[in-house]
């Protein structure tokens, strides 16, 4: 039997905000002979909100309040109320991430969208998102594709090969690099450019000083997907923690994100009083578009569509609950260099709160196997709750080898069919049929 789950997403950019509300269909693949097997099978759009500018009190500090009555406006409108969000995720992504009180507009904005929706921001997640919002993953079943939803403060960049995303990466390159007023005066300038560019706070821009920013913008990212030879320069712009992803020449450049609207479109130069239009006028001339190029099926939406439709995973075949209350939200997720109960522990005590054991375990394991794993995990975790995520199908059995070792007032919660990367937060929703609802959140704030 289906059952139906409604989500959100919701995209707080360095330019701009949107909201997308989606059902998604969720369904049993097991026969009524094995295990039950909960996918989530078909996503909708029922909404989409405009797109809006990111309020800032100034050039560092994210309006929250005028954040919240935002989101607030977007509920209404869609005739949505926030006791029937199932799930979804808040993406605070770019320079906005960066912000000082972003953490808190976070924790604001969470509270506020449901009990489940949950927040999350960082280069790896965004990329991933705005890969599967844009279609770019469908595309890449027929060639490789090289995705880059190119925002007002950065690129995420997503290699996409035979429907799977092979590696991700981000640069500090976007439209609002420079925003500057009606007169042309530059209101702000991104510590990226300061003491790169013959210009500062205060001056004149004129068009062609913004083109040749524009063109340098352009050519970085050309130097990463392998069309053009890489200067020192590049390293400069490659957003730290996110590492450097090898040229892709043979790859087809794939554009989303506010910048990608200008690619094919004509607009004003200084239309929005940033460098977005002329950096889709340098990418369009670029060789990234000299040859077969793709524009999103979404483009300035497609990370809050990837948020929105894209963000929620099942557990897999089995799950094994005793006394935990869920949801529950920002669980660390810790990796044990082994599976005994001194690097289990280490593992679980590194992390900034007590979290959730991710093992790869077994599939089809045996009797002795899961005792000698039950023995680690038991001794590790004590009498403190006691989750696990597997990626193997084996959390039924692990649980009930838990339950006897655990005394009865300890909770237990083992999910599988979950592949997580390190850095990596979990929020755990209610059940869905045999199932539970996960959100993975991956490098979740950068502190600049």
């Amino acid at each position: 039997m289906d059952k139906q789950l409604l989500s959100v997403g919701l995209d707080v950019g360095t330019t701009t905000t949107q909201l997308v509300f989606s059902q998604l269909q969720v369904r049993n693949r097991g026969s009524a002979f094995t295990v039950p097997r909960m996918e989530i099978t078909d996503r909708h759009i029922l909404y989409k909100s405009p797109v809006h500018f990111t309020p800032l009190l100034s050039g560092d500090l994210i309006d929250g309040e005028k954040l919240r009555l935002l989101v607030e406006v977007e509920y209404q409108k869609a005739g949505i109320r926030r006791s029937e969000v199932d799930t979804g995720a808040v993406i605070i992504t770019g320079e906005t991430s960066r912000k000082e009180n972003a953490a808190t507009v976070v924790e604001m904005l969470s509270d506020f969208a449901g009990d489940f929706v949950v927040a999350t921001a960082g280069p790896e997640l965004e990329s991933a998102l705005a890969a599967r919002g844009a279609g770019a993953l469908q595309a890449s079943e027929a060639a490789p594709v090289l995705h880059m939803d190119i925002g007002g403060g950065t690129s995420n960049l997503a290699l996409c090969r035979e429907g799977n995303i092979e590696a991700v990466g981000c640069l500090n390159v976007g439209g609002r690099l420079i925003k500057f007023d009606a007169h042309h005066r530059i209101t702000y300038l991104s510590p990226v450019l300061q003491g790169r560019i013959p210009l500062s706070v205060g001056e004149i821009i004129t068009r062609d000083a913004a083109w040749e920013i524009a063109e340098k913008l352009a050519a970085i990212l050309e130097m990463a997907a392998g069309r053009r030879e890489k200067t020192p320069e590049f390293t400069h712009f490659l957003t730290p923690g996110a590492g450097e992803m090898a040229p892709q020449p043979e790859a087809i450049p794939s554009f989303s994100g506010g910048v990608a609207d200008c690619i094919d479109r004509e607009h004003p130069w200084d239309a929005y009083g940033d460098l977005g239009p002329l950096l889709g006028q340098a990418i369009r001339e670029s060789n990234l578009c000299r040859g077969n190029y793709r524009l999103g099926s979404e483009t300035i939406r497609a990370t809050v569509i990837g948020a929105g439709c894209y963000s929620t995973q099942l557990s897999g075949s089995t799950v094994f609950l005793r006394g935990a209350a869920l949801p529950v939200k920002n669980l660390p997720v810790a990796v044990p260099e082994a599976e005994n109960a001194v690097s289990i522990r280490r593992a679980l005590e590194s992390q900034d709160a007590w979290g959730v054991l991710h093992l790869p375990g077994r599939n089809a394991p045996d009797y002795g196997y899961i005792r000698t794993l039950a023995d680690a995990v038991a001794e590790a975790t004590g009498e403190k709750p006691c989750y696990v995520a597997l990626k193997a199908d084996m959390a039924k059995a692990l649980g009930h080898a838990l339950a006897l070792r655990l005394p009865d007032h300890v909770p237990i919660l083992c999910l599988d069919g979950l592949h997580i990367p390190r850095q990596s937060y979990l929020d755990i929703g209610n059940p869905v049929g045999p199932a539970v609802s996960v959100v993975i959140k991956t490098l979740a704030f950068e502190n600049h």
